[in-house]
């Protein structure tokens, strides 16, 4: 009888914990089931995503970036401390125009991403749903013919997408990027002494249109066509250089002068230095009829 009892008793324990453990098994699952209903609808309300890799370039971190199927990359640039302005020019003792120079300065930069190209034509339409460029016929091209202030306009839609904080770059992190950042080799142009290498230009009795992103070589980043192609935005009023070093500067106050414009672009073949890193310019932030831009974060 006892032993009856005891068995019983036993049957009803192993009875409770294996509704017990089921129940655990049963939350278990909805909590599985719970967290990938919760990320496929947040993946098919942005459409976006993000990963890190290496790029080809040693050492050089990239994050890749899908927005409704259209891939971009920002390389980070490590910070550093370097001199910012007509620097080689002066070197090479070549006289070089003041109205674009303003001498040169010290700057510290902390870490920051930068686009390996420029915003292309293909990523614009799937943000905005137009093509604002007069050089159209393949999207891979960059974009342009936008202003100061598209670009803002393009930026504020692109993190509502991504939920990211994507800007435009400061003057001093495009030219600190332009230069090859910390593993700058101090060349002429963004990448190389020879401008045929790296930059998209006008070549004297030839038609010459703006290229596809990533046609010509990269510099030390793994950054294209920061020489030549498509002139650049920049986020800064143009101003003078400060004399004294400065640490992730912003740039002027607004100014009747514009926005900082960078790179050069593709008619630039009469006039080499608008595509040396060191060369600025400026342009009325509600223009931009040769003008482009890249991404910062």
């Amino acid at each position: 009888m006892v032993l009856f009892l005891r068995e019983n008793n036993i049957k009803k324990m192993m009875g409770r914990l294996g509704n017990s453990l089921l129940c655990v098994f049963a939350l278990i699952s909805l909590c599985i089931l719970s967290e990938a209903c919760s990320w496929r609808n947040t993946s098919s309300l942005t459409n976006t995503s993000g990963s890190k890799e290496k790029n080809n370039t040693p050492d050089i971190e990239v994050l890749t970036i899908n927005v409704k199927g259209i891939e971009f990359k920002m390389v980070k640039v490590k910070g550093g401390t370097f001199l910012m302005g007509s620097v080689w020019e002066e070197e090479q003792g070549i006289p070089y125009v003041p109205y674009h120079a303003f001498g040169k300065y010290q700057v510290t930069l902390s870490d920051y991403y930068i686009g390996q190209t420029e915003v292309t034509q293909a990523l614009w339409e799937v943000v905005m749903g137009n093509n604002p460029s007069k050089h159209k016929g393949n999207n891979q091209r960059p974009v342009e013919n936008v202003s100061w202030y598209d670009c803002q306009a393009f930026i504020k839609e692109l993190n509502h997408l991504t939920g990211m904080a994507f800007r435009l770059p400061t003057e001093a992190e495009w030219e600190f990027a332009a230069r090859g950042g910390n593993k700058s080799k101090g060349y002429r142009y963004s990448g190389s002494n020879s401008a045929k290498k790296v930059a998209c230009y006008h070549i004297k009795g030839k038609e010459y249109k703006i290229m596809p992103v990533a046609t010509k070589k990269a510099n030390e980043l793994g950054l294209y066509d920061m020489s030549g192609n498509v002139s650049e935005w920049c986020n800064d009023w143009y101003a003078p250089y400060p004399k004294e070093p400065r640490t992730n500067p912003q740039g002027g106050v607004d100014t009747e002068l514009g926005r900082v414009v960078r790179g050069g672009h593709y008619l630039c073949g009469c006039v080499m230095w608008n595509m040396r890193p060191s060369w600025r310019s400026f342009s009325n932030p509600e223009r931009g009829w040769d003008t482009g831009f890249r991404l910062a974060l």
